[in-house]
């Protein structure tokens, strides 16, 4: 069976879509700078209501830190070399062709985790324009999505044998659970060390991630874990648990996985599966094969 763990950073982005955000701007003078969360080789695009001006539109002190800006139409394309140190803000300023004057101030990424790095901000000055409450609309619309399939799948955890078996799991508690351990294998980059335990079960098979974060000042947090068919790269369901949300510098956790039997049928025939954890910042953390076998007869 082929086992491989990838801890290193393959992408800036998951698989479930970017950050994009609306940005109203404010009429009052005390909000006047906006800040805009970047991350290093992530690109992050300011889209307007109207065209930028080229020659009036700087960022300050950029050489070394990004490449250089990029003026399309009502669009502004900044890419950081590399993260922000903590202390960092890099001023933005933005002119329309109106002569507007837009100031900004970009800001790295909370060391905590609190948030992703924005990928689109849409920026409006007139709150009332279509497109300014259109794009509004959609972002309410997609926190309420995101909360209702959040309440929905609180409510399945509570009755789901899958996650009361990731729970033993992640307490240590193997012996109480069905699991007999598979394999292990092992991945580290700079960010984070992981070992993958694989268990083989009646009916269901198991992962168990030990993540010890190597960051000294961001936090490690798991954004998403994807569940694939190797032959059609179908989502399948799983279920998990984890000891904490997220990892201070220094910190360790786990975060258990349990699948079930059903998900290695593809259109009546078995199939392997892959496993992808992604973490806070969209980046893929672990790819591991699964082989069907781990599920038993």
């Amino acid at each position: 069976m082929l086992l491989v763990l990838v801890a290193a950073v393959a992408s800036a982005q998951g698989r479930d879509g970017g950050n994009v955000r609306t940005l109203l701007l404010s009429e009052s003078p005390d909000d006047a700078t906006h800040r805009i969360y970047v991350k290093g080789q992530v690109v992050t695009v300011l889209q307007f209501e109207m065209p930028c001006d080229p020659t009036r539109t700087k960022l300050l002190g950029w050489e070394g830190r990004f490449e250089q800006v990029g003026i399309l139409g009502r669009m502004v394309v900044l890419k950081p070399l590399r993260d922000l140190d903590p202390d960092e803000g890099i001023p933005l300023l933005v002119t329309l062709e109106s002569g507007t004057e837009v100031p900004f101030l970009l800001r790295p990424l909370d060391p905590k985790g609190g948030r992703w790095p924005d990928q689109q901000v849409n920026v409006f000055k007139d709150r009332e324009s279509y497109e300014a409450m259109s794009s509004a609309l959609n972002d309410a619309l997609k926190e309420k999505r995101a909360l209702a399939d959040q309440v929905e799948r609180y409510r399945k955890e509570e009755t789901s044998e899958d996650h009361a078996l990731a729970a033993l799991l992640v307490s240590g508690a193997v012996r109480q659970t069905p699991f007999r351990l598979s394999s292990q294998v092992s991945g580290k980059d700079e960010g984070a060390s992981i070992d993958a335990l694989l268990f083989r079960g009646r009916g269901k098979a198991a992962v168990v991630f030990k993540v010890l974060n190597l960051d000294p000042e961001q936090s490690w947090r798991m954004k998403t874990v994807r569940l694939v068919t190797e032959s059609t790269g179908r989502d399948r369901a799983l279920a998990f648990r984890a000891t904490a949300s997220s990892l201070t510098p220094g910190a360790s956790g786990v975060i258990a996985i349990v699948v079930d039997k059903g998900a290695f049928v593809d259109e009546g025939k078995v199939t392997n599966l892959i496993l992808e954890v992604y973490r806070h910042d969209g980046a893929l953390q672990a790819y591991i094969p699964l082989a069907h076998q781990l599920a038993g007869k």
